[in-house]
């Protein structure tokens, strides 16, 4: 290799024209997923006040969302939905009138051509804020993955185009997968929350959903941050349990986990840019600390450039704005 002063690095950096074209990784609106929250009522739109720009909707509030996203060409949304009533069991996830089957329907209805991916778990509907059935203080995984595939085929049913279980249950795919080809929805795909860890970033999502837990945490099921060999025989089980995408929750600190991933199973990958990376952000920002534009954009396109096929993030709609401006 020539060295310098033959070899001169800047050369390409030169102008912002040079610098596009040798650009290696490109961030794309077909890249963006955005997370909505569906709650009961007529003309809802509640702030999240841990999330700023982020609300609860009616579902009527919520196909004005919808709209822009749409019209933004962001292609899939991730619902989730917060229910009038909890109990034991978590019912309201597997409803046939629940919150999150009604907003498919009618998103699906208006916006037939926006994809919409379900979140598949208990804790929002559960009164004891759990993934899953107790036994004392104790989650019980096999009698859950039945109230888990019940979910699943609920909003199968209602039309949703991909679940995406978030449970952390050992099973649960295959449990969601064997139901869903049962009842013929066997092109139904699946995308498992794989490698979800218990971490310090999901805060502000728990007011936004309601599902903090009652007592307890969530680390006998979600993985401990420490691991990543863990990541991996997580994925390669959820991929033999029939997941035709996985994920890498959160995504900020686990780039590396996102690239072992990628590099070892060459499957689709979603990487979630969680609830308090975006909230961080929008604090610092707001305290005049960072350039908000460009630290959104430089996260996004390090979470791309370590592997992930596509990003679910509450920035979606602005970075779908920023774009179309460089066009």
């Amino acid at each position: 290799m020539s060295t310098f002063p033959t070899l001169r690095m800047r050369r390409l950096r030169e102008t912002e024209v040079m610098r596009r074209m040798v650009r290696e990784t490109n961030l794309a609106v077909d890249d963006l997923i955005y997370p909505l929250f569906a709650i009961y009522g007529q003309d809802v739109k509640n702030p999240v006040p841990s999330m700023p720009g982020v609300y609860q909707f009616s579902v009527d509030r919520l196909l004005e969302e919808a709209q822009e996203i749409n019209s933004l060409g962001i292609p899939a949304v991730l619902l989730f939905g917060i229910p009038d009533h909890k109990d034991e069991a978590g019912s309201g996830a597997y409803a046939p009138e629940g919150i999150v089957q009604q907003a498919v329907r009618a998103i699906k209805k208006e916006y037939p051509h926006l994809l919409v991916i379900t979140d598949v778990c208990l804790c929002e509907y559960t009164s004891h804020g759990h993934c899953g059935v107790l036994d004392g203080g104790r989650i019980l995984n096999d009698p859950t993955l039945e109230f888990l595939a019940k979910t699943a085929l609920s909003h199968a049913v209602a039309g949703a185009d991909m679940v995406a279980p978030s449970d952390m249950m050992d099973g649960r795919v295959q449990a969601i997968r064997e139901k869903l080809d049962a009842h013929g929805f066997t092109n139904l795909p699946v995308m498992a929350y794989s490698a979800k860890y218990a971490s310090a970033f999901y805060g502000p999502f728990r007011d936004a959903a309601g599902s903090t837990p009652q007592f307890g945490d969530r680390r006998s099921h979600q993985m401990d941050p420490a691991n990543s060999e863990e990541a991996l025989r997580e994925v390669e089980l959820d991929i033999l349990e029939g997941a035709d995408l996985v994920m890498v929750k959160p995504a900020l600190a686990y780039l590396d986990v996102i690239r072992r991933v990628k590099e070892e199973f060459r499957y689709p990958v979603a990487a979630y840019n969680v609830s308090g990376e975006y909230s961080m952000v929008k604090a610092a920002a707001a305290n005049g600390w960072v350039e908000e534009k460009r630290i959104v954009m430089e996260i996004l396109t390090g979470i791309k450039r370590a592997g992930a096929d596509m990003i679910i993030t509450y920035h979606a709609k602005d970075v779908a704005r920023w774009l179309k401006e460089q066009d």
